[in-house]
């Protein structure tokens, strides 16, 4: 068996294996990566040798940190790249060109409808009645998302959202908010089994699963990177955040909201960390408008959301794919039930 594994901004590792009696037999590491002395390769190679084929990616890392003492050198690869090679070449982690993604197209909704329908959609990933889902929000009215465990009153001015007509609803991940009018920004869901990110810390977890978007960046001619836990940026600062949702079935959410248009005067009225924010920038005139894809692409928001489809379509087996009916009527279920509840919007109050 073969399992390969990229490291993100790294080498590929590869690994051949073989079991036997439930244990790891003939195992060869492989790949374009550098090793320091070369005769260390064998000592990786040993250490995973007759451990458990249920091991995981920690527990085959921890053997092989444990087996090279100091004066070994790995570069452009870690001993967790290993152990997720080995994982995957058992079948128990899988690489992005092992499944076919259902792709939804930006669909107009209550933007509480696509909050419900993160979890609707999760649970259909995890049961295995949808693939993993790409799928990309639209909504008509506005709305303050904050993250799982925001305190309310801490992150919005009530008065300001009501003046606005600007409502408040919890989504089910953590984050800050997210501050949604028609048309100011851009924001994806990806809902992804476990054996995707086997291996992978949470935040090695959070731009592997980006790294689509970074090449879908630069296409629209945005040099962008990953800024650890959760932001993206560009050479002009921060143009977007991410946050996941990981559940007990072993699915992820994972999802990101970028900037496009949004309306700064009106955004630090409303969001009190807004305007903590905006002052630890320097920013004298919360009047100046925050639109980084816009200005940076010159593009329409239509084009921009066309153009990050076709790119996901262009690195993986897709197929496009809508919402169902029962899909629909669960979310609209959900929002009545959970998600525009006081218990629950202010379950952290």
């Amino acid at each position: 068996m073969r399992g390969e594994y990229k490291v993100p901004g790294g080498k590929l590792v590869a690994v051949d294996v073989e079991v036997e009696d439930g244990r790891l037999a003939r195992v060869t590491v492989s790949g374009d990566f550098f090793l320091e002395p070369d005769s260390a390769l064998g000592d990786i190679n040993a250490a995973v040798t007759g451990m458990s084929a249920d091991a995981d990616a920690d527990q085959l890392a921890h053997a092989i940190i444990g087996a090279l003492d100091d004066s070994v050198s790995l570069i452009g690869f870690t001993a967790q790249s290993v152990g997720i090679a080995v994982r995957r070449a058992l079948g128990h982690a899988t690489s992005w060109a092992d499944h076919t993604f259902d792709l939804i197209s930006p669909v107009v909704l209550d933007p509480a409808m696509h909050v419900a329908l993160d979890e609707v959609i999760a649970r259909e990933v995890a049961a295995g009645e949808r693939p993993p889902t790409l799928r990309f929000w639209d909504w008509d009215s506005p709305l303050v998302v904050i993250g799982s465990f925001q305190s309310v009153r801490n992150e919005v001015d009530s008065a300001a959202a009501e003046r606005h007509g600007i409502g408040v609803v919890r989504r089910i991940s953590g984050g800050g908010a997210m501050f949604m009018e028609p048309g100011n920004c851009i924001t994806y869901s990806l809902v992804v089994p476990g054996s995707l990110v086997e291996g992978l810390s949470f935040e090695q977890s959070y731009a592997f699963l980006d790294q689509w978007v970074m090449g879908a960046l630069s296409e629209v001619g945005i040099n962008a990177r990953y800024v650890p836990l959760n932001d993206i940026a560009s050479d002009k600062g921060k143009i977007a955040g991410a946050a996941q949702k990981r559940f007990v079935s072993g699915t992820v959410l994972h999802h990101v909201t970028m900037a496009y248009d949004i309306d700064a005067e009106k955004m630090t009225q409303v969001l009190r960390i807004g305007r903590e924010k905006m002052s630890d920038k320097g920013t004298k005139s919360a009047a100046k408008r925050v639109d980084p894809l816009r200005s940076q692409t010159g593009m329409t928001r239509e084009a921009i959301l066309e153009s990050f489809a076709n790119h996901f379509r262009a690195q993986y087996d897709t197929r496009d794919s809508d919402y169902t009916e029962a899909e629909l009527d669960e979310a609209r279920t959900l929002v009545e039930t959970k998600f525009s509840t006081e218990s629950w919007t202010h379950r952290v109050p």
